[in-house]
């Protein structure tokens, strides 16, 4: 760790936060904490271990951000469970769950790239719930749910609504539309995953893969993005992001195809479409 690096870490210490912030009060201000804590570990010197594979990478500083969202959870929701994609598992008595994705893009954020984000979601039995992400670099946090329509730095997002002639994003055909997306070249080897992402990514009038699954559902919520497919995603890469779609009025979906679970964001039109070409991609 150089001296600048030591300096700037020394001057932000995560702050123990107040039980009686609302669920999205706490939301937003764990995300924002342990995004900043990441960021200022990465100015002061990381080295990332490999998990699967070279691009599926975790740092120390992703073990830290979940480590100070568990301990924050455990002290102001006691009886909520936590879920954590480095390791997180607490059991809850509540029936709600706070699922934490500590830096999603690893990879990004280990070669200095700003598209990465710390995430949050917490989800009820019923399926309700809210989501919050937050880009350090970039200084955006996106925040919403099924009580609270969803919002980017806390202006109401708009972009799913009808303009002046009646027509939205929602009624966009997906070959008029930009499709954020991702999958990792091993997988392109195996039709079985190869076909449907195939079908997908050419029923679109361009693509655009960033490396962050929470990223890219912000920006569909804001209207950034158009549309967004994935295979395979943990909870963590999925409930936050969805969760904010939906308040921001778009549509998500999740179909499967040759065993795969295929999770869909965007206008109705497009995720339904993008149904369509996925499953266009069955085998057998």
């Amino acid at each position: 760790m150089t001296e600048l690096g030591k300096h700037r870490l020394g001057r932000h210490s995560t702050a123990d936060l107040d039980p009686s912030l609302d669920d999205y009060q706490l939301a937003e201000a764990l995300v924002r904490e342990a995004g900043t804590l990441a960021l200022l570990m990465r100015q002061a010197g990381l080295e990332g271990k490999q998990k699967t594979s070279v691009s599926d990478v975790v740092t120390a500083a992703d073990h830290a951000a979940e480590s100070y969202v568990l301990e924050q959870l455990r002290r102001c929701r006691p009886d909520d469970a936590v879920l954590g994609e480095e390791g997180a598992s607490v059991a809850g008595s509540s029936g709600r769950t706070w699922v934490i994705d500590p830096v999603d893009g690893t990879y990004n954020f280990l070669h200095g790239s700003t598209y990465w984000c710390s995430a949050i979601a917490l989800k009820d039995s019923s399926g309700a719930g809210l989501g919050a992400i937050f880009q350090p670099e970039e200084d955006k946090l996106w925040l919403g749910g099924t009580s609270r329509a969803a919002t980017l730095n806390g202006e109401k997002l708009v972009s799913f609504l009808p303009d002046a002639s009646g027509k939205g994003r929602s009624d966009a055909p997906v070959s008029e539309l930009g499709a954020a997306t991702y999958i990792h070249p091993t997988w392109l080897a195996d039709p079985m995953c190869a076909m449907p992402w195939h079908a997908a990514a050419t029923s679109a009038a361009s693509l655009r893969m960033f490396g962050s699954g929470s990223c890219d559902l912000g920006r569909v919520a804001d209207g950034q993005l158009d549309c967004w497919f994935q295979h395979s995603c943990p909870e963590w890469d999925w409930l936050p992001g969805k969760a904010i779609v939906e308040a921001a009025g778009g549509a998500t979906d999740v179909v499967r195809v040759n065993g795969l679970d295929w999770f869909i964001a965007g206008g109705t039109t497009a995720v339904r479409q993008l149904r369509a070409a996925l499953t266009s991609g069955q085998v057998g």
